[in-house]
């Protein structure tokens, strides 16, 4: 219940105007003053950025919260093999316990040790996938492994790392929200950084300047224990419980009534470690949780336990032009290296 408020107060904060956000203000005006003073001693080289041997692509976001960074990353390597190049992921591994240094994730690492993007990122990115807080020293070992370009999850703020090419992916039904920096708004950075960004990708619909809109799209319910697949629409007119610890639980939340599935609504914080405990319910309904949520649990789970993963679809079009676009930049990075 207390996960519940709060997530409802700093919704109301953040996107609604409520102005008991304006008591957070000093605090943003302090991380404020914290984010200038980190750019000037990169800006000055007091603190360096380091390059990789290969080049780098970052997929990230200026504000808190889920965008749908996670799935555009999937589809950016798999557009990436599709054209010959051999990427690998490097990610901070947010929520998970490992020691300070890389590890190599794959589809049977623990989401408790290395977090879950990275061990949903590794069952579907088919490629190699490492994290380290130090995403310098990961982007080495992903060298190391032979790949031919590293795309950056979550990495925007993250200035250790230089990059080649930077996405900023924004949730097209938040948009930035009341425009305030960390805690009293979302932001993660201004948004004159919008400007310096290679391309914006919008979940959803937006007004930004030169972006591409995409949608995550959903079509079939696949059980935890593998057991068995089926279409949503099978679902219509039936009540579940949708259990959602992601940024945006919402988005989720949405995604299914419009497959007219009647939901009871469970938020959970972003990288919440979920046990079967807290999917327990005092009833005979089904349980459904995205496939971020999924990679947390054991597989071998009741029949009633279901995940939902989600597709990233992009106008063919502009899937081609951005491609293209991110291709001339990496022939360019081949030639000066």
């Amino acid at each position: 219940m207390a996960v519940s408020v709060t997530y409802r107060w700093i919704h109301r904060v953040w996107y609604e105007g409520a102005a008991s956000g304006l008591l957070l203000l000093p605090l943003s005006g302090l991380y404020w003053l914290i984010l200038r003073l980190r750019k000037l001693l990169y800006r000055y080289g007091i603190l360096s950025a380091s390059k990789a041997e290969v080049p780098v692509i970052v997929v990230g976001n200026i504000t808190a919260g889920g965008t749908g960074k996670t799935p555009t990353v999937i589809w950016l390597v798999s557009e990436l093999r599709s054209k010959g190049y051999t990427p690998g992921i490097v990610s901070r591994g947010y929520g998970g316990r490992k020691s300070g240094s890389s590890m190599r994730v794959d589809i049977y690492s623990d989401a408790a040790v290395v977090g879950d993007e990275p061990v949903l990122l590794a069952r579907r990115g088919c490629c190699p996938v490492v994290v380290d807080a130090n995403r310098v020293r990961a982007a080495s070992m992903l060298v190391d492994d032979g790949v031919d370009v590293i795309v950056a999850d979550d990495g925007l703020q993250h200035l250790q790392l230089e990059r080649d090419f930077e996405i900023c992916v924004i949730d097209g039904s938040r948009g930035l929200g009341n425009l305030r920096l960390l805690p009293s708004g979302p932001l993660r950075e201004m948004p004159q950084r919008l400007k310096s960004v290679d391309q914006i990708l919008i979940n959803g619909e937006g007004d930004f300047p030169d972006s591409i809109s995409f949608e995550l799209l959903a079509s079939d319910a696949n059980r935890l224990n593998g057991s068995l697949a089926r279409p949503l629409q099978e679902f219509s007119g039936t009540t579940v419980h949708a259990v959602a610890g992601i940024g945006n639980p919402s988005r989720f939340f949405d995604l299914l009534r419009l497959h007219n599935i009647q939901i009871i609504e469970h938020s959970f914080p972003d990288h919440t470690v979920l046990t079967e405990a807290d999917l327990n319910f005092s009833d005979p309904f089904e349980v459904f949780m995205t496939e971020k949520d999924a990679v947390k649990l054991n597989r071998n789970l009741p029949d009633k336990f279901w995940f939902v993963p989600v597709e990233l679809s992009m106008d063919p079009a502009m899937s081609s032009a951005l491609i293209e676009k991110i291709e001339l930049c990496l022939q360019g990075c081949g030639e000066m290296r």
